[in-house]
């Protein structure tokens, strides 16, 4: 199953814990072996698998386990500060985020705003 943005949280959150089974079975590991080695119950790794919601914590220790964490690399990778928010800092990268621009309607300004 593709992983898509119209997905419901508990249908991404089984599809994931069907992966993590999965790659757990193909390691030939079982869930207690799994949750002993990375330092969780055997319950929250049950839980997990069936698609049910557990910290996130658990969920990096178990991908430790499955030789899986550099995966979460593809998620958010280091790209660093963006060129121009260097600039508009100095130099330095920006510590919060910066409100958009509004008009003076208060709503956000857009190109076609005038249409």
């Amino acid at each position: 199953m593709q992983l898509e943005p119209l997905l419901t949280d508990d249908v991404v959150l089984r599809e994931l814990g069907a992966r993590l089974a999965r790659q757990r079975l193909d390691l030939g590991l079982t869930q207690a072996e799994v949750a002993e080695r990375a330092g969780i119950s055997k319950r929250t790794l049950e839980r997990l698998e069936n698609g049910g919601a557990s910290q996130l914590v658990s969920f990096i220790r178990i991908l430790r386990v499955l030789e899986r964490l550099g995966a979460l690399e593809a998620v958010l990778p280091d790209t660093g500060p963006a060129p121009m928010a260097l600039l508009r800092g100095g130099g330095k990268p920006p510590q919060r985020a910066r409100r958009r621009a509004q008009t003076a309607s208060g709503q956000d300004w857009s190109w076609d705003a005038d249409t």
